[in-house]
């Protein structure tokens, strides 16, 4: 059976120096918040991410949870210009955009991404997309004009029987990642017909470093009650913090304050039950209650790898049945060839520690052919099961979130 396959990577890399600032280093400047036509799509995409988190939260048993929902919305946003009829309808409803056209997501999508890779010069970010098509392969122009267009798609006709197209699609991969994903294709059936490849790249720096001379051995408690001694990192700083009756929440900003990962430690329900409460309008509510407070913060090196198979259960229960079935997908926009989506992965990779912290993320699509505020000092130790995210803090997009339940030494 022929195969089309549409790999997209996001691999947001994030380098976040530890050690105090250094006398003479250069001051940054707060960064000016952005502003989008279409605000109110922020809105939608932070239900489409904590949804996304829950539902992955909900379908594994390792104790640790890492995904990223820009790279997942990008995957689909650029799949979604090939979809049709109920197919794209139910692709919208699962990423909550169901009140947006499919203009109104390009144009969102386009504006979003330049304003991110700006607002904050200290911060290296690159957002890169390809489609690696085999040669001959009937996809529509105007399929191809419209990634180009809005999500400046590199466009490459491959022999997919020869060798070198591995070597190419990684090399691309590997180059757009600096290196962290240098393989996200093993070998190509010469009869797959093609690779929508979104890459991003991520490299910061906190703006209150941790001093590594300050980390000290700490005991980090499971929900199981086991016990492991991990590496804390600690820091007494100024930081936007807020608590509610079920957790604290403390900012920990990147750079010139763009950007920023936000700790959620629960008071004495689990991780996973504060994750249940998050949906936009808890998430808004602690975004903005919270305020400058003066914090001892004991935060953990840690880091977590996971993977999931997003077409099984996660997508269909946000909503999106129709493009994984092959008598009903519609992608006539992509192509006149019948095609349903056959396989949606999502892979990631987190680690955080004194020197810096890494992120990458890689979601594939693959197509088949059809058969058819306090003022006193505040203690936040993260000593048991955490949430985490990162945003860009004016629009509140989030890039990352994730749980960790258990820290390997």
């Amino acid at each position: 059976m022929k195969h089309l396959k549409l790999f997209l990577i996001a691999a947001p890399l994030l380098l976040l120096g530890c050690q105090k600032e250094s006398e003479g280093k250069e001051e940054l400047v707060d960064a000016q918040p952005i502003e989008l036509r279409s605000a109110g799509k922020v809105a939608t995409d932070n239900d489409f991410s904590l949804d996304l988190f829950k539902h992955s939260l909900s379908e594994t048993i390792e104790p640790n949870v890492f995904v990223s929902p820009l790279s997942v919305s990008m995957a689909l946003n650029m799949t979604l210009n090939g979809a049709a009829g109920a197919t794209a309808t139910e692709m919208q409803t699962a990423l909550r955009a169901e009140n947006f056209t499919i203009a109104d997501i390009n144009d969102y999508s386009q504006a979003l991404r330049q304003a991110l890779i700006k607002v904050d010069p200290s911060t290296k970010l690159a957002i890169a997309n390809s489609i690696w098509y085999r040669q001959g392969f009937p996809v529509k122009a105007s399929f191809i004009d419209i990634n180009k267009e809005y999500y400046e798609a590199e466009v490459n006709a491959l022999d997919f029987s020869s060798s070198s197209a591995v070597k190419e699609i990684n090399g691309w991969c590997a180059k757009q990642t600096n290196d962290l994903i240098t393989k996200i294709v093993d070998q190509i059936n010469p009869e797959t017909a093609m690779y929508l490849i979104n890459a991003v790249y991520f490299k910061g720096i906190w703006s209150l470093e941790f001093d590594k001379n300050n980390t000290r051995d700490a005991t980090f408690t499971t929900e199981a009650g086991s016990q492991s001694t991990v590496k804390m990192m600690m820091q007494a700083e100024k930081f936007d913090y807020a608590a509610n009756d079920h957790a604290a929440f403390l900012s920990l900003p990147f750079g010139n304050k763009a950007f920023e990962m936000i700790v959620m430690l629960p008071h004495s329900e689990t991780a996973e039950a504060l994750a249940e409460r998050l949906d936009s309008e808890y998430w808004a509510a602690i975004t903005e209650q919270m305020a400058p407070a003066t914090v001892r913060v004991q935060l953990p090196r840690f880091k977590a790898e996971c993977s999931f198979n997003l077409r099984t259960s996660i997508l269909p229960m946000m909503g999106m049945t129709i493009p994984f079935d092959d008598q009903r997908a519609d992608f006539s926009l992509m192509s006149d060839m019948r095609l349903y989506i056959s396989a949606v992965a999502h892979k990631t990779f987190v680690e955080v520690n004194e020197e810096g912290a890494e992120a990458a993320a890689v979601t594939s699509v693959e197509m088949a052919p059809t058969s058819i505020g306090p003022t006193d000092e505040i203690a936040f130790v993260v000593n048991k099961p955490f949430l985490f995210a990162i945003r860009e803090k004016s629009t509140g997009v989030i890039l990352f979130i994730g749980k960790i339940g258990v820290i390997a030494t």
